[in-house]
């Protein structure tokens, strides 16, 4: 009854440190218009196929560079096809590859960080310096290099990111690993013959998460603009599918004839930069007090 009792008592205590943690997050302003902004941004890709008036490869030539009306809220480019649902469309493409990316970068910086720091010291300095060679190549760089070799696409894209993002992650992780291994009770463990696996994923993970999954909500944006980049460059998504690079490089072709394609692919950009930045600066402010700026 008292091993129940003391179960119960556990879970309700991390409800309530969720419950306030979120509180805490709703009362400061920034993290309140970064939340909605990202809720809008996700919520408006997600349901992309419901909200968007046309199919983003369907074709109007009548319509051709058309400012806004009422038929196209944001206009046409120059094939007829309408520049708000390409924007939604490729809302759900920037989120795609960032999420995928980011997720994927922070689980193996996570594993390859803890290895690092609870394994052997060869094997340590094996592994940082195999992060710090990442590290020095310049991210655009290694992008342009690497999909000159393979051919543009978004497996590309996401390929290159994870590559040049994990060592981040996993030198976090790293760091805290060594903070950890020698406090008291991942020693009590040890002594009690708890395997190194058991340590980790049971003792340092979840004191390893939190800075990661904050450094995640910054990458987010990073990680947009690059794809946002490479597709302007034409090194991204292939035609027809809708990026906001690919919109941006359409609309600077046509700037003089319509200024619409621009502001769709730009404004959205910008949002999410701002929307992400905000929400993981409050994230930081909630579970890192110490690094809370005066």
């Amino acid at each position: 009854m008292e091993a129940k009792k003391s179960f119960s008592d556990s879970s309700d205590f991390r409800r309530e440190s969720r419950f306030s943690n979120l509180v805490q997050l709703v009362k400061n302003p920034l993290g309140l218009i970064g939340l909605i902004i990202v809720i809008a941004i996700v919520s408006s890709a997600i349901c992309a196929d419901w909200i968007a008036p046309y199919d983003y490869k369907a074709f109007d030539i009548k319509a051709r560079l058309s400012g806004p009306t009422w038929d196209h809220l944001l206009g046409t480019d120059n094939l007829g096809r309408d520049t708000l649902s390409r924007s939604l469309y490729g809302g759900r493409v920037a989120l795609s590859v960032a999420l995928i990316s980011v997720s994927l970068s922070l689980v193996i910086g996570l594993f390859l960080g803890m290895l690092a720091g609870y394994g052997p010291r060869r094997l340590d300095s094996l592994l940082v310096l195999i992060f710090d060679s990442i590290r020095a190549f310049p991210t655009i760089m290694f992008a342009l290099a690497v999909i000159t070799i393979v051919g543009p696409s978004l497996n590309t894209v996401i390929a290159v990111v994870v590559i040049t993002t994990v060592p981040g992650y996993a030198r976090i992780a790293r760091t805290q690993t060594l903070a950890l291994k020698h406090t008291e009770f991942i020693l009590a463990e040890r002594s009690l013959g708890a395997k190194p696996i058991r340590v980790m994923f049971s003792h340092i993970v979840p004191n390893v998460i939190a800075p990661l999954l904050i450094l995640a909500s910054m990458d987010i944006p990073v990680v947009i603009t690059i794809e946002a980049g490479l597709s302007f460059l034409g090194l991204g998504v292939k035609p027809p599918t809708a990026s906001w690079g690919s919109i941006l490089n359409l609309g600077y072709s046509f700037i003089r004839d319509t200024p619409w394609m621009v502001i769709a692919g730009g404004v959205p950009l910008i949002l999410t930069t701002l929307g992400f930045t905000f929400l993981g600066e409050a994230l930081r402010d909630v579970f890192d007090p110490k690094l809370k700026k005066d």
